[in-house]
């Protein structure tokens, strides 16, 4: 971890409110949380305790219905309104690098071509040279010229990781990455996590309901119905 201490993200007061006819259902309710550069922070809690909005939100991928959120202490989101969406575009691809449950891989590209997606919409000066030694961090230079069929699930996921990361984001957001995957190759994509942390002093914001993984965070955030529980320590 990377204890300098520079908040790159805060969140203030956040609110989501889903309506489901006459019903109100506050999936975040009254949210306020902190995370320093180069921390690696896990949100868990059970099934519908609002984890995924939360990180949503967290990741511009969603807006709050109210609360404050600012990046590297640029404001995003303010009394929820947000910046322009060609702005939170922008935001997504040049300061994070997402990891879902689903690994989302094209079936009729190779790894080498996932990996390079990013560029088609966006491509950092200087990354296109880093993908080989993304690949080999990985370690799934090896498979660069396989179809995703042709590999395995920790593969697939290794690969899902690698695009993520060639763009070079500041911030890793990763929402269950080891949902699909049996007890050793989730252990392998969280000590993937836990390098990409350290040695390369990546921000990490994970999700998962897997406790193994959590522990290998420096803090854990629990939430329960919308709102945290326990900020944990750090």
């Amino acid at each position: 971890m990377n204890e300098n201490g520079k908040k790159v993200l805060e969140a203030d007061h956040l609110v989501k409110i889903y309506r489901r006819g006459s019903e109100e259902i506050a999936a975040v309710n009254d949210v306020s949380v902190s995370i320093k550069t180069g921390e690696f922070v896990s949100f868990v809690g059970p099934s519908g305790s609002g984890k995924t909005t939360l990180i949503n939100i967290l990741g511009c991928l969603d807006n709050p219905s109210s609360g404050r959120l600012a990046l590297a202490g640029r404001t995003v989101v303010d009394h929820g309104e947000a910046l322009s969406e060609g702005s939170l575009t922008k935001i997504r691809r040049v300061v994070f690098g997402y990891i879902f449950q689903k690994f989302y891989l094209i079936p009729t590209l190779t790894v080498i071509e996932n990996v390079m997606l990013p560029f088609t919409f966006y491509k950092k000066p200087g990354a296109e040279s880093k993908v080989d030694r993304i690949l080999k961090l990985m370690e799934i230079d090896h498979r660069k010229h396989h179809l995703p069929g042709q590999i395995s699930g920790g593969e697939m996921q290794r690969v899902a990781i690698a695009r993520a990361l060639v763009n070079k984001p500041s911030i890793i957001l990763a929402d269950e990455p080891t949902g699909n995957l049996d007890t050793r190759r989730s252990q392998e994509i969280g000590n993937l996590l836990k390098d990409l942390n350290q040695k390369e002093g990546l921000t990490i914001i994970l999700v998962t309901h897997n406790p193994a993984l959590a522990k290998m965070a420096d803090r854990i955030v629990e939430l329960r119905d919308g709102k945290i529980y326990d900020h944990g320590q750090g």
